[in-house]
């Protein structure tokens, strides 16, 4: 009987790390389908990998670090046909990278609700920006010293993949945290605004970002309208789709990217799409956070009206109450 739970959880162990493997390796195709080159180095816009490895650590714990190695070494095997001693190193600086930015959003109490704007400011700085400067600067270091770079364009480079990197984790890790607690909704008017603001979404996206009238900012009411009525879940896929959307008519050098070089491309794709996912998950965790406070507010007037009530046996447990949120629908 021990043996065979050992067996069991061995199994589970190792099953769990071949799904993130798997994951890790998947969403870094999908990313290396707009890859460009920055002085010789291939980076990509949006890098959803170290989205998914952040995400995978959040759900499952660090002890499916293996599996971020293994689908990094495939990413790597993909593009070159031989591994080099350099190539081991960004494996293992893109498996450290990630697991950094999960320790560090444990040691500061983070949520993996994104309730508060603690939690969404956290996630920002700590498991987006923060963490994501060890695969950049290691990559582009072991670059340099393995001939493959010159020295004199380490910081473009350094500056792409670094962009990419924290674009992940702050495109895709909101993504896979909102899919955790995804649930049909209602059949109410809800599903009506859901649809239009999809469509709408995708239109105003396309017109964004191929127009050459420079009309970009039309995704950030989007935004806002996503945020504001279905929180985290209405403004992660939105950032998602102007993001997709921007790097394609990026590589495309279509829209407001038109006549531009490589480099300033990937500068101007990283300021939309932070600017994007900053405005998405921040707004969202705010929302959130008056919501449960309001929540929290009308039930400890609940419970005080039934204290009042308890004391004073001749008061109606529900008087107080219904008058309070009359009062309160008419604010």
């Amino acid at each position: 009987m021990i043996r065979s739970e050992e067996t069991r959880r061995t199994a589970s162990a190792v099953l769990r790390i071949l799904v993130v493997a798997a994951g890790y390796y998947g969403a870094g195709q999908i990313g290396l389908l707009r890859k460009m080159t920055v002085h010789g180095a291939t980076v990509t816009p949006l890098w959803p990998s170290t989205g998914i490895a952040l995400g995978c650590l959040l759900y499952l714990g660090i002890g499916v670090w293996p599996g971020i190695t293994l689908g990094a070494l495939l990413n790597i095997i993909t593009l070159s046909d031989t591994v080099s001693l350099s190539d081991y190193g960004i494996m293992m600086s893109s498996t450290v990278a990630p697991v950094c930015s999960y320790l560090m959003l444990r040691r500061f109490g983070f949520r993996m609700e994104l309730d508060r704007l603690r939690d969404g400011v956290v996630l920002v700085c700590l498991g987006a920006m923060a963490g994501m400067l060890i695969s950049a600067t290691v990559g582009t270091v072991l670059f340099v010293l393995d001939g493959k770079l010159p020295a004199g364009h380490f910081w473009p480079v350094w500056a792409a993949w670094w962009s990419g990197d924290a674009m992940g984790v702050l495109v895709v890790t909101p993504l896979m945290l909102v899919m955790r607690k995804a649930r049909l909704p209602r059949a109410d008017d809800r599903w009506l605004e859901a649809t239009a603001l999809a469509v709408v979404s995708v239109v105003v996206s396309l017109v964004a970002t191929r127009s050459e009238l420079s009309m970009i900012y039309l995704v950030f009411p989007l935004l806002i309208w996503a945020a504001l009525r279905f929180q985290l879940a209405g403004s992660a896929p939105c950032a998602l789709l102007v993001s997709v959307l921007a790097i394609i008519a990026g590589g495309q050098a279509v829209g407001p990217f038109a006549g531009h070089t490589v480099l300033q491309v990937m500068l101007n794709l990283a300021i939309l799409n932070g600017s994007v996912a900053l405005t998405a998950l921040l707004l969202a965790a705010i929302v959130t956070e008056k919501m449960d406070i309001r929540r929290r507010i009308e039930q400890a007037c609940v419970e005080l009206a039934d204290v009042v009530d308890h004391l004073a046996p001749g008061r109606s447990a529900t008087a107080w109450p219904s008058r309070y949120k009359e009062r309160r629908d008419g604010l």
